[in-house]
C-alpha cells in the first residue's frame, strides 16, 4: 500500500480537524469527497508532508514521515496540488513547473523534457513562455497540475484540483487521472461528487474530521437508493444520503 494511514489525528488548539482516521490505499484514483470544513484539506496537508500529526500512524510510501531521511525522499516521490498554491506572477508556465521539478531533486538533465512533457498534459504547451500574470484562474490551476506530475510522481496528491477548469477541461483531466492512477496512487480532494463518479475507482466520504463511508462510487450511490436524499444524479443522493446518517448518529461504515 502506498498510503496507509492509522487513528490519525490533527489538532489546532481545542478543534480536532482529523478525528482518528484509518485508510489504506494502493494505486488508482482515490477520492476524498466531504462538505468545507470537513477535515480533508488537512488529511491531505499531512499526506503530503506539510504538517506532521498530532497522533497516530502515518507511512507514505513505505516510509514513516516522522524521519527527516525518510521524509526527504517522500517528497522526490511525491506530488502535491494544494487548495492555494503561491506563485511569482513574473515566472513563465516552463520556469514555474521547471522550479518546483528542481525542488523535488529531480536530475537537471531531465528536468527540460519532464517539464514540457507536463505542461503539454495538462494543455499549456501553447502558453509554455506565458507570464503567470497573465494566465486566467482555470490556466493557473493547470500550471498547479502541472508542477505536481512533472516528477511522475508514484503518489499524487490533489486539493480542489478542478476549481476554475470549464466542463472541457474538466473532462481533460478527468481522463489524465486515470492515465496516472494506473501507476501511481492519486488522491483526489474535492466537494464535486460528479468528479469523483467519473475518475474515481475508491471513495471515502469525510464529516467532522472522520471517515463515515468507504467504498466504491457505485456503493456510495447505492446509498442513496429509496432514502428521498436530495441530488441531481444517483451519487449526488447516495452522498446526501450518507452525510444525513453521520449527523443523525447512524451512519454505518462500508
Amino acid at each position: 500500500m502506498n498510503v496507509e494511514i492509522t487513528d490519525l489525528t490533527r489538532r489546532f488548539g481545542y478543534t480536532r480537524a482529523v478525528a482518528g482516521v484509518s485508510l489504506e490505499t494502493g494505486p488508482g484514483v482515490f477520492g476524498l469527497l466531504g462538505p468545507n470544513g470537513a477535515g480533508k484539506t488537512t488529511l491531505l496537508r499531512m499526506m503530503a508532508t506539510v504538517i506532521p500529526p498530532t497522533s497516530g500512524r502515518l507511512r507514505l510510501l513505505g516510509r514513516d514521515p516522522g524521519g527527516y531521511g525518510p521524509r526527504r525522499e517522500i517528497r522526490r516521490r511525491l506530488g502535491y496540488l494544494p487548495q492555494n498554491l503561491g506563485y511569482y506572477p513574473g515566472f513563465t508556465v516552463t520556469e514555474f513547473v521547471e522550479y518546483f521539478a528542481l525542488l523535488k531533486d529531480m536530475p537537471p538533465g531531465q528536468v527540460p523534457r519532464a517539464v514540457a512533457a507536463a505542461v503539454e498534459q495538462v494543455g499549456l504547451g501553447d502558453r509554455a513562455r506565458a507570464k503567470l500574470r497573465t494566465l486566467s484562474g482555470g490556466m493557473l490551476r493547470r500550471a498547479g497540475i502541472a508542477q505536481a506530475i512533472v516528477n511522475d510522481p508514484e503518489l499524487l496528491l490533489l486539493d480542489e484540483p478542478t476549481a476554475g477548469l470549464d466542463p472541457e477541461q474538466r473532462v481533460a483531466f478527468r481522463g489524465l487521472l486515470r492515465d496516472v492512477g494506473q501507476r501511481a496512487t492519486v488522491v483526489v480532494s474535492t466537494h464535486l461528487v460528479e468528479d469523483v463518479g467519473a475518475a474515481c475507482t475508491e471513495v471515502a466520504l469525510m464529516e467532522q474530521g472522520k471517515i463515515v463511508f468507504h467504498g466504491t462510487p457505485a456503493e456510495l450511490t447505492g446509498r442513496g437508493e429509496g432514502t428521498g436524499a436530495a441530488g441531481d444524479a444517483p451519487l449526488e443522493r447516495g452522498y446526501s444520503a450518507v452525510l444525513a446518517a453521520a449527523r443523525s448518529g447512524t451512519a454505518v461504515r462500508s
